[in-house]
């Protein structure tokens, strides 16, 4: 087909091409996987196409079983390593201590690395957690989680990188680049659609293929762009009636035929169902066999091969794409050390608090409540076990991170029990905050009783409460309201001190009664092992806020797509079922089920903007401690879409700022979609020029009929803004109309 675009369009989709060209089945890594894959025995080739998962695994390998999430033999005689996979983004996970006393750096949850809005601090993570993955002896890393948040209620929300797929896919791409700089493997995941936690072995997901391809699979295909993972995590979840992982228009349409992909496809833990179809499909690889119904990919695919149901040309190409995944990134050639290496815990505890001083959004700041007064001589710390560390999600994620954990509560039930615990981090805001005030009056009250904290902070010159909501892989949110009685010890203390700031650690969104009378608010989400002293800095103006925040904060769950997660009522009404009759229990089983997206392609603030909603604050909100100004906007569209503007900062202190721009047809009735961003840092009276290209496949609706992207031609309205919702600077432009490939 003929594309037709200048400078600007043309560059950007050069370099999307070349990047999938360069992972063509053609280049020099699959060729030498192919010469290695001819030399293979099928007993070997089989091998290599289900993992073991080491809890459950005793006796079932000669090689030694590191207790972790993942085990694949090697073939010796040829060179191809042992794969020892670790869960992942956030640090190398040890979730229940199965390693005993082994720790390792824990960063802030995936959503604070997204609200930095800084490809940098995703990319300066991965590269740390992918060194102290690589001293450990693991090679493969389970990260790259960049599933949009559809629902402010996943319990899985701060894993992943937010709801709009330029920015979850360009942080995800920045995180796997740095974790496979290490010469290890990086996922990306989970391959797709996984956007709620409730039945997600179960549900069917359905959505058209234009929205989809506009919205998950966008952010799923500039992280691979981006990142060029070794593999690809498919999802437990069915999408359009299939599961994910024997889902061939995913696998092996969309995936490896669209977008080019070279390397393997590896099924989630229990993400399996069948040997056939899921081989056909496009799944190469069978995760944590144990957790499957059957092992599929070992006797059972043997036996299909032999019988001419899974042809021998897929076999060889299931096992191609593994070891070309191995040889790309470089593991091949360089394997992990025998023996644990040390790791400088010291240095990598800067980055995790870099990471999450850059994603602390300040939501409110009426009066100048923040930064704290330097003369403030009595402080009063409230809630949020602030006295001994910060929270932790819950799930496969959980990193035991350096310092232990000071709270740890195991679950008594739930999907979440067997592998998930309420854990702390030991980096306590309290002392913190006396570090940084070592002359003021600082007193702690544990918050449970309202009346006791609302009487400590009346005469306090100014009263933190650090209000707390855990959430969990395997468990949605039942309600957005802050637990055990969060929101009245709010009222209570902002009703007894005017100069009150609210810290929020959280999974994502929290509904806030109390924020009409809470002058300053900061959200901190799960701030990793140095998140106590990543947010004494930013409450005492040692660091400049300049966190955005990557998801819609609704007024309330009623608001939202989905007021509550769909299968939730059912599934609780079985479970009370199986309590009252535990001999009928396994008659009480939640089936499939359908969650159907029709907000389509406009996830989180797109559906609000299309709804006429107004957020309690907006995608891309975040304030500072200085002020910015934009002039002289310079736009230009034709064949291209840019804008270059000045960006002044107008206060006294040194800040960053992230100028957003957002693009929409003239008269198409859909709403404006963030096309480029650019966080710019300033010393107080500098000016910098900034320049924004837009992403091309936001400006372009997906065309089923070419296929491919469509971008028609016409004029556009283009906000240059602080957020979603900000339309004080608009222009239009008119653009050229071209086509791309998928």
């Amino acid at each position: 087909m003929t594309i037709r675009m200048g400078a600007a369009l043309a560059a950007a989709v050069l370099m999307a091409g070349t990047a999938l060209a360069g992972q063509g089945p053609s280049s020099a890594a699959r060729a030498r996987a192919e010469a290695l894959v001819a030399r293979m025995t099928d007993a070997e080739k089989l091998r290599l196409l289900h993992g073991l998962f080491p809890p459950m695994a005793a006796g079932k390998t000669a090689e030694t079983l590191i207790p972790s999430a993942g085990h694949i033999d090697g073939v010796p005689r040829l060179g191809i390593p042992t794969l020892r996979e670790s869960d992942a983004s956030l640090g190398v996970a040890n979730q229940v201590e199965q390693r005993k006393g082994d720790v390792a750096t824990a960063l802030p949850s995936s959503l604070a690395t997204a609200a930095s809005f800084d490809p940098a601090i995703a990319r300066a993570g991965g590269a740390m957690i992918g060194a102290e993955a690589r001293a450990k002896r693991f090679n493969v890393l389970l990260a790259g989680g960049v599933n949009l948040t559809r629902d402010p209620w996943n319990g899985r929300n701060f894993e992943y990188l937010g709801e709009d797929p330029l920015l979850a896919g360009s942080m995800a791409g920045e995180h796997i680049a740095g974790v496979q700089s290490n010469r290890i493997v990086s996922t990306v995941k989970h391959f797709a659609l996984n956007a709620q936690e409730t039945g997600r072995g179960l549900l069917d997901a359905r959505i058209d293929e234009a929205a989809l391809r506009m919205s998950d699979l966008l952010a799923f295909q500039i992280a691979i762009e981006r990142g060029r993972p070794g593999s690809v995590m498919c999802a437990y979840n069915k999408v359009n009636g299939d599961w994910s992982c024997e889902n061939g228009f995913l696998l092996t349409d969309v995936l490896k035929r669209d977008w080019g992909y070279p390397g393997w496809v590896m099924s989630d833990w229990g993400g399996v169902h069948s040997s056939v179809k899921a081989a056909d499909a496009g799944l190469d690889q069978e995760s944590g066999q144990e957790l499957d119904s059957s092992v599929f990919f070992d006797r059972a695919l043997a036996v299909d091969v032999a019988a001419g149901r899974v042809s021998r040309e897929r076999l060889d190409d299931m096992v191609a794409r593994y070891l070309t995944g191995l040889i790309e990134t470089g593991l091949i050639d360089d394997p992990v050390p025998a023996r644990v290496r040390p790791i400088p815990y010291a240095a990598h505890a800067e980055v995790a608090e870099r990471a999450a001083a850059a994603g602390i959004v300040l939501l409110k700041n009426e009066g100048g409540v923040l930064p704290i007064a330097a003369d403030a001589k009595r402080i009063v710390v409230i809630g949020g076990r602030a006295d001994v560390g910060v929270l932790s999600g819950g799930g496969s994620s959980r990193v035991r991170s350096v310092g232990g954990a000071p709270v740890e509560i195991p679950l008594s039930s739930g999907a979440a029990a067997s592998f998930a615990r309420i854990t702390y981090h030991a980096a306590s805001p309290l002392a913190a905050i006396r570090r940084l005030a070592p002359r003021a009056r600082v007193t702690f009250d544990e918050g449970r009783d309202p009346a006791r904290a609302a009487a400590a902070a009346a005469t306090a010159d100014i009263a933190i409460v650090f209000a707390t909501q855990w959430t969990t892989e395997a468990q949605d949110v039942a309600d957005l309201s802050l637990p055990y009685g969060q929101d009245a010890l709010i009222a209570a203390v902002a009703a007894a001190n005017p100069r009150t700031a609210v810290v929020l650690e959280t999974g994502g969104p929290v509904a806030m009664p109390w924020a009409p009378q809470v002058p300053a608010i900061v959200e901190a989400w799960y701030p990793g092992q140095r998140g106590g002293e990543a947010m004494a800095d930013v409450l005492f103006g040692r660091v400049n806020p300049s966190g955005r925040l990557p998801i819609t904060f609704p007024r309330s769950a009623e608001r939202a797509p989905r007021a509550r997660p769909v299968g939730l009522d059912t599934l609780t009404e079985l479970e009370a079922q199986a309590a009252a009759n535990p001999a009928n229990a396994g008659a009480a089983t939640l089936r499939s089920f359908p969650v159907e997206y029709r907000e389509g392609a406009d996830v989180g603030y797109r559906w609000y903007e299309r709804r006429g909603k107004v957020p309690l604050y907006p995608f891309g909100h975040g304030l500072s401690y200085t002020s910015f100004a934009y002039r002289n906007p310079v736009m230009t569209g034709g064949h291209g879409l840019s804008m270059s503007v000045e960006v002044t900062n107008t206060g006294r202190v040194a800040g960053a700022d992230v100028p957003q721009m957002y693009v929409a047809r003239e008269g198409g009735g859909g709403p404006m979609r963030l096309a480029a961003f650019q966080q710019v840092m300033l010393k107080p009276s500098e000016t910098r020029r900034v320049t924004l290209t837009a992403e091309p496949r936001v400006i372009a609706d997906y065309d089923t009929r070419l296929p491919g992207w469509r971008i028609a031609g016409g004029r556009y309205r283009v906000a240059l803004g602080r957020d979603a919702t900000d339309r004080t600077m608009v222009q239009t432009v008119t653009l050229d109309g071209a086509t791309m490939k998928p």
